[in-house]
């Protein structure tokens, strides 16, 4: 195992700081990157940070973090959260513990929003906090 962690974003995620600032606050997916990259160097790990429009590729990236034996997978799928039974499967074949994160707190948004297929196989979730709930997660990551 390395002391790598994958911080995964799905669609969307690099319209961060433009799309909905209100629900998604001011910060850039780069601002994020930053924050991930400065927080897992005081806790000893590294980040290998990675966002796509794209459900394939997040299944590839995770399957890939199992290959490379990372610590951890930090994942926001954004909407496919709540539609993905690819990323579920994908979550389930691997061993590399998923820590699910959100910007927002889906349950307090619209129904559709209430259900997430990446909690169902994720070891935990973080939402609500906004980008600090990355850091949160790397904290987790770190316990692992």
């Amino acid at each position: 195992m390395t002391d790598t962690v994958f911080v995964l974003n799905g669609p969307n995620l690099n319209l961060l700081g433009v799309r909905e600032p209100e629900v998604y606050g001011a910060e850039t997916l780069d601002d994020l990157a930053t924050r991930c990259e400065e927080k897992a160097k005081a806790l000893g790990l590294e980040v290998e940070m990675r966002q796509s429009n794209h459900e394939g590729h997040l299944c590839d990236w995770m399957h890939e973090a199992q290959a490379d034996g990372a610590k951890a997978i930090i994942l926001n799928a954004g909407a496919l959260t709540h539609t993905s039974l690819a990323l579920y499967d994908a979550i389930r074949a691997i061993r590399t513990p998923v820590i699910e994160v959100h910007i927002s707190n889906p349950a307090a948004r619209e129904a559709y929003r209430h259900k997430s297929y990446v909690a169902m196989g994720a070891v935990g979730s973080i939402s609500g906090f906004g980008a600090y709930g990355y850091e949160m997660a790397l904290d987790a990551a770190a316990k692992l």
